[in-house]
């Protein structure tokens, strides 16, 4: 059976040789006689996969040795909490600002840092542009500093990570990372710590992934939950709690699918970067070449991972959607706070899935022209 395409912005479409292995082994994993939901967390079985994911993670991202990969719970919003419960304890935190989840993130950040800076915002463009870094102003001895290093809602995407120390800062620069993570290399020597959900590129809800720098351990706030301090969940290697096994397992199978992925020379996320960059130029190229679609973010700033547009004419809104659907097109209705379509394009979703959108794209314009 043909599987229709999945847009969805999360929880997003899985590889499908990830689902049909987890189906497989659904029952009996390895000759176990348990299904990996059955498993204690602490039996060998589990932790043979929980070990296996953790090094896979590590090669595909290239995590230097100095960071730990923590699984946690919580997702994105809880992380705007748990951030700051662990890295505010130096007083002031700065934010940019560049769309919807940085505004949720600063937001949260002030229920427990002592002072929370805008250092930069795009809200006067209605988050269609990134603030050149050079605009930005940063605080003297800030605890870190925090960006959305893409923007679901929005589909704002930084394409290079600010060089805080060329900006004067010595903050620790966090990037929540969620919708897309994998999907392209991380300049770790610019990052302190990294976090997200796991439910757009890497698996189902429920998993939670942080990555962060060994020397900002150790310093949570006293009222910070023993299960969400980063030193405690690192010192039991994500075990001090029970963590969300289904999800490091369907994340691990992932990461084996990432690593076998090939574009010309390139392997794992180097080549899935190759794929995304086509992506989304096959989609952008059909957006701005037509007269009824329009995308109003700028050129040098959108997300490879999520796509928003919108129809000239909002009254066939219903008609383009229940259209797409009827194509096996599906989850393209944009976020309730923005309206217009999104078409997120990670890493499960084939080039041949963005291909048959921007057929039908073309095959309404023409209809409705």
């Amino acid at each position: 059976m043909t599987r229709p395409y999945n847009f969805s912005a999360g929880p997003a479409a899985i590889p499908a040789e990830v689902l049909e292995q987890a189906a497989a082994e659904m029952l009996d994993w390895h000759g176990s006689g348990m299904g990996v939901m059955e498993m204690s967390h602490r039996g060998k079985e589990f932790l043979s996969i929980y070990e296996q994911a953790e090094a896979d993670l590590r090669e595909l991202l290239a995590v230097p040795a100095n960071y730990k990969i923590l699984f946690m719970q919580g997702g994105g919003l809880a992380e705007n909490a748990i951030v700051p419960l662990n890295l505010s304890r130096a007083g002031a935190v700065d934010f940019v600002v560049t769309g919807s989840w940085s505004q949720k993130s600063q937001k949260e950040a002030r229920k427990y840092a002592s002072e929370v800076n805008i250092v930069a915002s795009a809200e006067d463009t209605g988050f269609t542009t990134l603030p050149d870094p050079a605009s930005w102003t940063v605080s003297r001895g800030a605890s870190y500093l925090h960006i959305c290093s893409n923007e679901t809602i929005n589909g704002i995407e930084f394409h290079q990570l600010p060089n805080l120390k060329a900006l004067g800062s010595d903050a620790p620069l966090v990037i929540d990372f969620s919708s897309h993570v994998a999907s392209r290399p991380v300049d770790w020597s610019r990052v302190g710590l990294a976090f997200g959900g796991a439910q757009k590129n890497l698996g189902p809800a429920g998993l939670t992934l942080v990555v962060v720098r060994e020397d900002l351990l150790g310093h949570a706030l006293p009222a910070c939950p023993s299960a969400f301090d980063y030193k405690t969940v690192a010192d039991n290697q994500s075990m001090y709690n029970t963590p969300p096994t289904w999800g490091i397992y369907i994340a691990g199978l992932t990461f084996q699918w990432l690593k076998r992925q090939t574009e010309g020379s390139l392997t794992g996320v180097a080549a899935m970067e190759q794929r995304n960059i086509a992506k989304a130029a096959l989609l952008y190229n059909a957006i701005d070449s037509s007269q009824l679609y329009v995308n109003r973010v700028a050129a040098n700033c959108r997300s490879r991972m999520n796509i928003p547009f919108f129809l000239r004419d909002e009254s066939r809104n219903d008609a383009f959607l229940a259209g797409a659907k009827e194509r096996g097109l599906l989850q393209l209705k944009g976020h309730k706070s923005v309206g217009g379509m999104r078409a997120s394009v990670y890493n499960a979703m084939p080039i041949e899935g963005v291909q048959a959108l921007v057929d039908y794209m073309r095959e309404f314009e023409q209809k409705h022209a």
